[in-house]
């Protein structure tokens, strides 16, 4: 398997990443993506890359929940970073209206320099949409070209099947984490109806960890309880969930 999304750099893990991953690479992790925030998680990311190569992997963003006043010279960081050295994707980027809805045009011009850049290194988006899976997917309708066709992530997908297949229309894929086993989650109702070749699997620890560690620190270890999930929902087999989810994951990062 492969996690797609997970902030393995973050504090919550400062005192025992070493035992995590661990526990990822015995459950059958093969490569864990690290999606950065902003210009102050770029160093513990890069070195948590730096220690596990081939197996933890960098991406560079700006997260919009980061996007204030100062978000250009957030982006400039960003920009030299990528004229530094090869990345996989561009993100963790997008939009948020559930914190804040104070920055909401300077996310929405965030976002288009971003997807700018996706375009110029042929580089997949890995996308946040908190509140705002409408508005993103109108911003991505309104930069979509034929010639050089945006491509990546919508993290942490939990909307309806209409923006389910609109998002699937548009040539992205849906990161399935820790809600889908959530009881009122929903996302059983839409994924019954969503091939496994448009779905990749992610964690998002720290956060939303799947049950039964609803409220825990979440971990790559975990993703197994998503896969599992998943198969129950779909009337699959485990292997097959973990094979298709993974192929698509190379699909998207061009392994």
């Amino acid at each position: 398997m492969i996690d797609t999304h997970a902030h393995l750099y973050l504090e919550e893990f400062s005192q025992d990443y070493p035992e995590v991953i661990a526990k990822a690479q015995n459950a059958g992790i093969e490569k864990i993506y690290l999606p950065n925030i902003d210009s102050q998680s770029i160093e513990a990311m890069l070195e948590l890359e730096l220690r596990y190569p081939d197996f933890c992997i960098a991406t560079i963003g700006l997260h919009p929940c980061s996007v204030k006043k100062d978000f250009e010279k957030e982006l400039y960081v960003v920009e030299d970073w990528l004229g530094r050295r090869k990345f996989v994707a561009i993100g963790e980027m997008g939009t948020d209206l559930y914190w804040d809805q104070t920055f909401w045009q300077e996310q929405q011009e965030a976002f288009k320099i971003q997807a700018e850049w996706a375009k110029k290194y042929d580089l997949p988006l890995i996308i946040h949409c908190r509140n705002s899976i409408d508005e993103t997917i109108a911003l991505l309708e309104n930069l979509q070209e034929k010639e050089k066709p945006l491509k990546g992530i919508f993290h942490c997908f939990t909307g309806s099947l209409e923006q389910a297949q609109k998002i699937i229309a548009l040539g992205f894929y849906l990161g399935i984490g820790g809600v889908v086993t959530f009881k009122n989650g929903g996302l059983d109702k839409v994924l019954s109806h969503i091939d496994l070749e448009h779905l990749v699997l992610e964690t998002d620890s720290p956060y939303l960890a799947p049950v039964p560690y609803r409220g825990k620190r979440n971990e790559s270890g975990y993703l197994s309880l998503i896969a599992q999930k998943i198969a129950e929902i779909q009337s699959v087999s485990l292997e097959e969930v973990k094979l298709k989810t993974t192929q698509n994951a190379q699909k998207v990062f061009g392994i």
